[in-house]
């Protein structure tokens, strides 16, 4: 189970990674080209958020099942050694936060009048998490 759920947990973060990207992007450009936020637009941004949740759903499982995760911050000696720090506390708190705006962004777009102000919500939100999730990638393990 673990190996299964570490795997969905890698390979999901290609997938969210992109999806973000391409909702930023496009995102961007119907706010700059004044054009108007369609159901279409709603969507592709629901697409980013709901492979983002999914994907902190995963981790959190991981989270906890992991002799990485919990057991090294409540061992002791984590905050010391930059690794185990980034691996049992930065990366699961910076990538919350990050899922905590792609929502925050999300949800305000949908309550928003103007459709310049539903893009800037969404590609402004997804863009700040979008930085944060590629801050805290443990890189090392990642690609290495």
């Amino acid at each position: 189970m673990y190996t299964g759920i570490q795997h969905l947990h890698s390979g999901l973060a290609y997938l969210v990674l992109i999806a973000l990207i391409i909702v930023i992007v496009l995102m961007l450009v119907g706010s700059l080209t004044g054009r108007d936020f369609t159901e279409k637009d709603r969507k592709i941004a629901m697409v980013a958020f709901i492979l983002a949740h999914i994907q902190l759903l995963a981790g959190l499982v991981l989270y906890f099942i992991s002799p990485l995760g919990l057991e090294l911050l409540t061992g002791g000696g984590a905050m010391s050694d930059p690794i185990a720090r980034l691996t049992a506390l930065e990366h699961p708190l910076i990538n919350i936060i990050a899922i905590v705006l792609i929502t925050v962004g999300y949800s305000r777009a949908k309550k928003l009048e103007s459709s310049r102000s539903k893009f800037r919500s969404i590609y402004m939100m997804y863009a700040v998490a979008l930085v944060l999730i590629l801050s805290r990638i443990p890189w090392g393990s990642w690609l290495g």
